[in-house]
């Protein structure tokens, strides 16, 4: 099990299959959010708060569950607040008054950690840009310029896709960079056909590479 402390609201949890099995944890069951799948997840909660101090206790959580293609399975959870709450001060009485925490899980889409092409939507510019930051100050920026042979970036209808093409089976980054990205993009799932309509239709913005553009320019 492995922990990834994202920011003061959200963490990230990455089990292997040994994991789920050593934990007697059925991922399906667990989407069910029965209380007995809430008891695995606060178990899970008070080992990441040991480990990284992400303290989780009378706050309301939304958690996303992704199973990856290569048997991992990974957990984000964040911490939830009103609307209105802005202040550190709000949020700790919003806290207090908080009687438990209660638990919002929802499947995010497969990640096709086995395909050969993928296409990633960022609903804006910045989004990107913010991807790349996180890459770069993760320090995995050499890993990511060889992700793969084509990366394009596309303008098409006020969305920004992110088409990466040829991708390199044995590299093995790659898992660390599809649960990454699944935090600032949606991945499409007719990848191929809606390349060929990005192409047609869309605006080339980054041609090959755009990691490696991306980084020189706009991080």
């Amino acid at each position: 099990m492995k922990f990834e402390k994202l920011s003061d609201n959200k963490i990230r949890i990455i089990l292997t299959m040994q994991d789920l099995t050593e934990k007697h944890i059925d991922f399906h069951s667990f989407m069910s959010n029965s209380i007995e799948s809430q008891n695995i997840l606060l178990d899970m909660l008070e080992e990441a708060k040991k480990e990284t101090g992400f303290d989780t206790e009378n706050f309301n959580l939304k958690v996303e569950a992704l199973a990856m293609a290569d048997t991992n399975f990974i957990f984000t959870i964040t911490k939830v607040y009103p609307e209105n709450t802005s202040s550190t001060a709000t949020k700790a009485e919003f806290a207090e008054k908080t009687p438990k925490r209660r638990f919002t899980i929802k499947r995010k889409s497969l990640t096709p950690s086995s395909a050969t092409q993928v296409v990633y939507m960022f609903n804006c510019f910045d989004d990107f840009c913010n991807f790349l930051a996180f890459l770069k100050k993760s320090n995995c920026v050499s890993e990511i310029n060889s992700l793969a042979d084509d990366v394009l970036l596309y303008n098409y209808k006020g969305g920004y896709y992110l088409l990466i093409s040829n991708i390199h089976r044995d590299v093995v980054s790659k898992i660390n960079f599809y649960s990454n990205i699944t935090e600032f993009a949606k991945c499409v799932s007719n990848s191929k056909s809606f390349a060929s309509k990005l192409v047609e239709c869309g605006t080339l913005i980054m041609e090959n590479n755009a990691f490696e553009i991306g980084f020189k320019h706009f991080v």
